[in-house]
């Protein structure tokens, strides 16, 4: 595992730095905000993940520790690689990834280029838990009680996964009738969850839905 070069750097591009290290060159992706604070011919530090492929073996270099393992959890996102994690940490701060994944704010990832709703459903969806904004040391984030405040957030999420609007409103509703405590505390991350498990109990609601999205 290659942690963190420090070197000379001899190159940057537009994707890519390469980095001097005691005469051997070391070719390293990175975002345009993490490219633009190296120097040609100055040194360069850059904490790193590498990808292993059957073909091939690449660097992706981050400015923070921080930007490398929210680079490092969002490839566990099925249908997401390196190169479209990378995407989402040229339009988003890290600490703006943990807060959209804890949220479940799926209308964040949806502005980064090649995300669209149905992928940014899944990220949230898979991320919540995951990711955990500094500030909140592992509390969930202060969120307003009011319905009108997180409901259309976890319906546009439910959305995106493919179910209707009618069907998720419905489902939503009947799900919180058994924890009617987490729609007080009105974490959209967590109701989510919580809607989807109730529709998961069920072989024949879960055969429904799929017939709705068919």
């Amino acid at each position: 595992m290659i942690s963190f070069l420090r070197g000379t750097v001899a190159h940057v591009g537009l994707s890519t730095a390469v980095i001097d290290l005691n005469g051997a060159g070391m070719s390293v992706n990175a975002t345009p905000q993490t490219l633009s604070r190296l120097r040609t011919g100055e040194e360069g530090k850059l904490f790193t993940s590498l990808i292993v492929r059957e073909d091939s073996l690449t660097l992706f270099g981050f400015a923070s520790d921080d930007e490398r393992e929210v680079f490092d959890v969002l490839l566990s996102v099925s249908g997401v690689g390196p190169r479209l994690a990378l995407a989402v940490l040229a339009v988003h701060e890290p600490e703006a990834i943990r807060v959209a994944a804890h949220t479940g704010d799926s209308k964040t990832f949806t502005k980064v280029p090649g995300i669209g709703p149905k992928v940014a459903g899944r990220i949230v969806l898979e991320l919540a838990g995951k990711l955990v904004p500094h500030g909140t040391q592992g509390a969930p984030l202060p969120a307003a009680s009011s319905e009108a405040a997180w409901k259309p957030q976890v319906v546009a999420a439910m959305t995106s996964l493919g179910w209707s609007e009618k069907d998720a409103t419905s489902s939503i509703d009947k799900a919180l009738e058994d924890s009617p405590d987490l729609s007080g505390r009105g974490n959209v991350a967590e109701i989510l969850r919580t809607t989807l498990r109730w529709l998961g109990q069920d072989g024949a609601r879960a055969g429904n839905r799929v017939g709705s999205r068919g």
